[in-house]
């Protein structure tokens, strides 16, 4: 009897472990790489695909989008979707070596983040801005050129202001400014603005919208929110490190659009597409995009456009 049981035990433990093997087999790992602007919509992006999806897992490692894209070029990593606030990012650091195609998918703006604790946040508006965060009592934050979008692009605000209004060496002057506080990515320095430690912050419109910060919109010739202004946002530059050590790129300004592509080392490129047609889906993916304060966009340069999975080509506007 005693052997009869002891059978019938090591049975059901065969058999659960065999199920737990068979699980773990069934299962489709997707591993993402996305700009930390990205954050809040893409949680609740890939937990909404997981319902539909339930065999697919999502594993999602958030950086600056130079950063995460180096994950790719220098480190090797292994990545099923790079997702980047800026397609350019995937132009001139993936394409062709490491991607095929570049397709943008969102857009977004540049705006003055500051919470009801900031300094002179009851002085600040969209025509004073740039006099406040001169100010020496006034503590900044931005991002990384080298590592994120947001801290180039904070470069191109501050430069396009001075050209804009007219104001010899206001760049330099706010670049060079006391009291900066620089993180790898903008979305570090979410908590140093809440616990007060800066008053100010460079940062997507979207960002603020969902951690709920008051901010300063500003104008369309400065925000590079409008591809109508392409002209005038490319004519301010920065040089940011390159894919190999010691090498500079020139980034010129330009409208704010996220781009994605499926890099070539993709170990699941079939879910990685399944994933990106959730995502600008405008009743799924899309519809969150819009929720988090971005807007959705479907578009593709004539060097990708050839090169597009079928069911990202059908959506190009």
């Amino acid at each position: 009897m005693k052997n009869v049981s002891k059978y019938l035990l090591l049975t059901v433990i065969c058999f659960l472990m065999f199920s737990c093997n068979e699980d773990k087999k069934s299962e489709h790992k997707l591993i993402i790489f996305h700009a930390g602007s990205l954050s809040v919509p893409f949680k609740e992006i890939a937990a909404e695909f997981e319902k539909e999806n339930p065999d697919v897992k999502i594993y999602a490692e958030s950086s600056g989008s130079l950063d995460a894209a180096r994950k790719i070029t220098d480190l090797k990593k292994e990545c099923d979707i790079l997702a980047v606030a800026d397609f350019l990012v995937i132009d001139k650091l993936m394409i062709p070596d490491f991607a095929d195609w570049n397709y943008a998918f969102a857009s977004n703006e540049i705006v003055i983040a500051y919470t009801e604790n900031s300094k002179k946040s009851d002085e600040i508006n969209s025509e004073n801005w740039y006099e406040i965060l001169l100010q020496d009592d006034i503590f900044l934050g931005r991002s990384e050129p080298n590592a994120d979008p947001c801290g180039y692009r904070a470069v191109f605000v501050f430069k396009l202001t001075e050209n804009h209004l007219n104001i010899p060496n206001l760049a330099d002057n706010l670049l060079n400014k006391n009291n900066t506080v620089i993180r790898p990515k903008e979305v570090d320095l979410l908590a140093v603005l809440e616990t007060g430690n800066i008053d100010y912050l460079i940062i997507y419109k979207s960002v603020a919208i969902q951690h709920n910060l008051k901010f300063i919109e500003l104008p369309d010739e400065i925000n590079l929110s409008n591809p109508q202004f392409d002209e005038l946002y490319n004519s301010v530059s920065i040089m940011v490190d390159g894919s190999v050590p010691g090498e500079k790129n020139e980034i010129s300004g330009s409208a704010i659009l996220y781009g994605f592509t499926v890099p070539n080392n993709s170990p699941n490129p079939d879910v990685a597409l399944k994933f990106l047609e959730f995502l600008t889906n405008t009743e799924k993916g899309g519809k969150i995009l819009i929720q988090q304060g971005m807007g959705v966009v479907n578009y593709c340069d004539s060097n990708s456009t050839n090169l597009l999975p079928e069911s990202l080509k059908n959506k190009i506007n």
